[in-house]
Formats: structure tokens, C-alpha cells, sequence
């Protein structure tokens, strides 16, 4: 924790939690171009040994894989990091942790920043973090059960092979779809109120998730929440 003028500087987002941020970016990235791709082809070979649909669906996979392994090792991190980091906090089982909840869903929707202030998560990006966890994990099993069909085997029936006995292969296809334009929806509205917190707090929230650095005012008071 360093001072400088009226502000603390504070480490809030370890090494591991910075890192699979970022692991999920670029893997979502690249599987939402690639899936797309997959469902709507936009280019055909032109020569036999050009392989174009292969190495997407092979990239598309790579890509997958990279996305659990980051998603289980966020999971450790939530038990073994800071308070920060524990995902059960995200979660509101309180009255007052659901008051918190409404009341920052309200000082968002009219922009007021500052009245939601919080060193780590506010409770409204908590929650939605929260429900993030969830669409991941069913992006995951959405996509190996789609997966399993070509590739048989003892791992595929935990992590995917089960689902094609629950529900129908056209359906599991179309929620994955959903998923994919969910994450397309929720990336600009992310950036948009990272951005939004960056300037109107001047807490550095942006470089934050490459540092893991945040400024906080000094006269900041916890909540009850954040002790």
C-alpha cells in the first residue's frame, strides 16, 4: 500500500485473477470469431490441401480448452486468493447484501459512479460476475457435449457426453449460439462502465486489471461488505 497526494495505492487484483481476466478475453475472442465461422461459413477452399475449415475448428478448440483451464484455475483462485478474489462473495444472500445490490443497479442507471465505490468489486459487478461464472460453465459444457459427438472417450462423458442423452445436439447447438451473442452483448457494456469508473473516480481500474493496482481516496470508508 503506497500514498501519494490524497489517494492509496492499493494491490487488489493478484497475478492469477489478472491473468485468466485476460486468458477469458482473448479465448472469447477468438471463439466467437471461429464459432461464428463454424455455423455461417464465409470462405470455401480453393485447393484441396488448404484445410481452411479444419484449422478454424481446430483453433475453435485449442481455444476451448485454454477457456476451462483458465476457468478452473479462477475457481482455485477463489478459495486459495485475497477477499477480493472469493467468487462466494459475489453472491447475495443477505438482506443486506441484496439492499446493496438495488441500490447500486439504481445509482448505475444513472451513471452516478461514485456512490458505488467499493476497493474491489461493487455489489452490481459482483452479481454479474456472478452469473458470468455460470454462462461460462455452461459455454463449456454446451460446447464439449458438441464436442463429444466426433470425439468419444472416458473424459468426454464428464465433461460433456452427458448432456446428449438430457438434451437434444440442435438445441445444445442453439443455446451455445446464445451464449456466444450474450458475450458479444456484455463485452461493450463492460468496457463502457470500466471506463465510466476509470474517469469519473480516477482510481486507475482500467491499468488496474494489468498492475493490479488501484487508487483509492484516502477519506475512502469500507463497507461492511469489503471488512
Amino acid at each position: 500500500m503506497k500514498k501519494s497526494n490524497d489517494t492509496i495505492k492499493i494491490y487488489v487484483w493478484e497475478f492469477p485473477v489478472r491473468l485468466t481476466h485476460w486468458i477469458n478475453f482473448f479465448c472469447i475472442l477468438i471463439l466467437s470469431l471461429t464459432g461464428y465461422y463454424m455455423g455461417t461459413p464465409l470462405d470455401h477452399s480453393i485447393f484441396s490441401k488448404q484445410y481452411i475449415f479444419s484449422l478454424i475448428r481446430f483453433t475453435h478448440f485449442v481455444a476451448a480448452y485454454a477457456f476451462l483451464m483458465s476457468f478452473i484455475i479462477r475457481l482455485y483462485w477463489s478459495l486459495a486468493g485475497n477477499e477480493h478474489a472469493n467468487m462466494l462473495q459475489w453472491i447475495p444472500l443477505t438482506r443486506g447484501q441484496v439492499k446493496t445490490l438495488l441500490n447500486d443497479i439504481r445509482h448505475h442507471l444513472v451513471l452516478d459512479i461514485k456512490a458505488t465505490s467499493k476497493i474491489g468489486h461493487t455489489a452490481l459487478g459482483s452479481f454479474v460476475f456472478f452469473i458470468l461464472q455460470i454462462i461460462f460453465c455452461f459455454a463449456l459444457i454446451s460446447g464439449f457435449a458438441m464436442y463429444s459427438i466426433k470425439h468419444p472417450g472416458e473424459h468426454m462423458r464428464v465433461v460433456g457426453e452427458w448432456v446428449q442423452n438430457t438434451v437434444p445436439v440442435d438445441r445444445v447447438k442453439s443455446y451455445h449460439t446464445m451464449v456466444m451473442y450474450t458475450f458479444l452483448v456484455f463485452v461493450p457494456i463492460h468496457l463502457f462502465m470500466s471506463l465510466m469508473n476509470h474517469i469519473k473516480l480516477k482510481n486507475r481500474l482500467i491499468g488496474s486489471i494489468i498492475s493490479g493496482h488501484k487508487l483509492i481516496h484516502e477519506n475512502y470508508e469500507k463497507s461492511p461488505s469489503s471488512k
